[in-house]
């Protein structure tokens, strides 16, 4: 099958494989693995920051980052669409008593800096405390402006606020500005890497900050079951995965691109910006969705088809694999085109 449904779909190659197999292990919960330790020393040495804590989930490290960041009662700002506030079902408001203020992003995937400033609530005992800004890098694909993480910095720290980044794919974010992750990581207090979307990692995310904080959120990880032993074997799955898969992301990223260009040749609406990194939004009738997936789906090929769809591109999507992808397209554009009696002519029939 070909999978453009997400990057979480990836594989371990067999290289990474072997390293697993290989991995010098211990129990991690008495901080005992080696190679857990040796992970968590690449992820603090990478995002510029004292200590990094491994975690089985990028929910889990968010989650975990929330409740080191707020008490119950208080409050972080996020984005309306944010994974943290929408597709993590209100972990934090949940198992922590933390408040979320979500708020809608523009078009860029920044929260303007006006609107947090209006939602940060005062010292008053009616309202929760608002105590952390979180965003997200890269948000639906889209990568935050280096100046705006200046910005956002420097507004946190006037106003008393952490900062964390939501950092599931900050490395798209790394191989599309050509910069060192400690480039964007200058500019928050803490943030989570996912190793196993376009890094190709099985499981596993990475939440860095201060040794303080790490220490804080230690606790709070065994609290919630994060606790791990032999757990090298995954640690080892995700340092090949940061030695050996973050250079490649820009082949996803052009392959994303062409993939836009080809879909927007045959009339399909991107959605604007189109592919900035590895995704892709396009935008169609909820009756051409219905059957765009099924068809897709009876010649290999898997979409989250709806009126908005999002397209993924990652290291298991080949640029034959996409050329596949455009072929059926066309081929179901045409076969729609007949049944409505549309006129054969135009692009489905070049």
């Amino acid at each position: 099958m070909i999978d453009l449904r997400s990057d979480t779909v990836t594989l371990p190659s067999d290289a990474m494989r072997r390293l697993m197999a290989s991995a010098e292990v211990g129990d991690d919960v008495y901080g005992d693995d080696p190679t857990v330790a040796a992970l968590e020393a690449d992820g603090a040495r990478l995002g510029a920051k004292e200590a990094a804590l491994f975690f089985p989930s990028g929910t889990q490290a968010n989650l975990v980052a929330l409740l080191t960041h707020c008490q119950r009662g208080e409050e972080y700002i996020v984005g309306q669409q944010a994974h943290n506030y929408r597709f993590e079902a209100g972990g934090a408001a949940v198992l922590g008593s933390i408040q979320p203020q979500p708020l809608e992003a523009d078009a860029d995937g920044t929260l303007p800096l006006d609107k947090v400033a209006a939602a940060i609530k005062p010292d008053d005992f009616h309202f929760a405390r608002t105590r952390l800004l979180s965003l997200e890098n890269t948000h639906n694909g889209k990568v935050l402006p280096q100046d705006y993480l200046r910005q956002a910095w420097q507004f946190t720290r006037d106003r008393g606020l952490a900062l964390h980044i939501d950092g599931a794919r900050i490395f798209n974010a790394v191989a599309s500005l050509g910069v060192p992750l400690s480039e964007i990581t200058q500019y928050c207090d803490t943030l989570t890497i996912c190793l196993s979307k376009g890094l190709g990692a099985p499981v596993g995310s990475l939440l860095c900050g201060g040794a303080d904080y790490i220490s804080q959120a230690k606790r709070w990880r065994k609290m919630v079951g994060g606790g791990m032993r032999q757990s090298g074997i995954l640690a080892a799955a995700g340092r090949y995965a940061l030695e050996h898969n973050v250079r490649r992301l820009g082949e996803d990223h052009d392959n994303a691109r062409w993939l836009e260009q080809r879909l927007s040749a045959l009339g399909v609406e991107i959605i604007a910006p189109g592919a900035q990194t590895n995704m892709l939004f396009i935008r169609q009738p909820a009756e051409l969705a219905a059957k765009l997936g099924p068809w897709m789906k009876q010649h290999d090929i898997l979409i989250a088809a709806g009126t908005v769809t999002r397209l993924v591109t990652h290291l298991n999507t080949s640029r034959a694999d996409l050329e596949k992808v455009v072929d059926c397209w066309q081929a179901f554009l045409r076969h729609q085109a007949q049944l409505s009696g549309a006129p054969l002519t135009g692009v489905y029939f070049q």
